[in-house]
């Protein structure tokens, strides 16, 4: 059983991102981030909810 709140991602939500393994999907805004889970609305796929524990954004 994981703890959400054991883990807290350094991004905010404003912020410019980039997914190192899907460049194009294009900058992305940080909608939120709440614990591990950050929800991404990119240029060219919309809204996308990540895990910051496996996927390390890139700030742009």
């Amino acid at each position: 059983m994981s703890d959400q709140s054991a883990f807290r991602s350094f991004l905010e939500p404003g912020q410019w991102v980039m997914h190192p393994d899907h460049p194009e999907w294009g900058p992305g805004q940080v909608q939120s981030a709440i614990g591990s889970r950050v929800t991404v609305n990119f240029e060219h796929v919309g809204k996308i909810m990540l895990d910051a524990r496996i996927i390390e954004l890139v700030v742009i």
